[in-house]
């Protein structure tokens, strides 16, 4: 297996091992030199592997006795819905709140922000049009669980009272609420959720490993004639939160 990402594997392997019941809760492991010689690592790579499997929850070690099995922390659940988008930040309150734990939201705004090729084209903008760039993160607990890069055409706010999205009375209220009190109706959204591995900067923003697992959510919303209004690249760290989608049935 690539040296680089070793410890990651041998993590991946001893979890699924672990979730398939091989060793139940409060078992002692076998030891990192027994996990090194099973997956031809050195036992500095076993050591980080177990580590790994600690900093989640599936692990914790005792001094003087080993490593042994816990129960798993449960994953922060985050419910994405259209009636739920309504209401953006305060609906990350509501759930976080719901789950015993506290929510808070750090963002920073900067106006007249070229946009970028690709932005553009998820906009319908040209490329270089000035947009307002706003970086929120979200926490439950203290913890960062999940980081939102938002872009806006200037064309559609610049000189409203909601051009910054978190200033004045619209504070916290989401991009439908915001849109809606300058005469936009947000009518849909459309999100494409990936899988990946987080960077050096998501690593540090989250608090997690390079490499660590997330899911990249990327968003866009759209007003009733389908002209995007905002986009968003949304980023969950996976070892702290699970995403559910709820959807109406008629």
């Amino acid at each position: 297996m690539p040296r680089e990402n070793a410890y990651l594997q041998v993590a991946d392997a001893l979890r699924a091992r672990i979730e398939a019941g091989e060793w139940p809760i409060g078992a002692k492991l076998p030891s990192r030199a027994r996990f090194a010689e099973e997956y031809a690592v050195g036992q500095s790579v076993a050591q980080r592997a177990m580590e790994r499997l600690i900093i989640e929850g599936f692990l914790e070690g005792r001094a003087g006795s080993g490593t042994y099995v816990r129960r798993p922390r449960r994953r922060l659940r985050l419910v994405r819905s259209r009636r739920r988008a309504a209401r953006a930040g305060r609906q990350f309150a509501a759930e976080v709140a719901g789950q015993g734990q506290a929510a808070s939201c750090e963002s920073r705004s900067q106006a007249r922000v070229p946009a970028p090729e690709d932005i553009a084209a998820r906009l319908a903008i040209e490329p270089g049009d000035l947009c307002v760039l706003t970086d929120y993160e979200y926490l439950a607990d203290g913890r960062p669980v999940q980081l939102s890069r938002s872009w806006e055409p200037m064309a559609l706010t610049h000189g409203t009272p909601v051009e910054l999205p978190e200033m004045g009375r619209q504070q916290g209220v989401g991009v439908v609420e915001r849109m809606r009190s300058i005469g936009i109706d947000v009518a849909s959204a459309v999100e494409v959720p990936r899988p990946a591995r987080a960077t050096q900067a998501q690593a540090n923003l989250l608090g997690i490993s390079i490499g660590d697992l997330i899911t990249e959510i990327e968003r866009t919303y759209y007003d009733g004639a389908g002209r995007p209004v905002e986009t968003a690249d949304i980023v969950l760290a996976d070892i702290r939160t699970e995403i559910a989608y709820e959807f109406g049935v008629e």
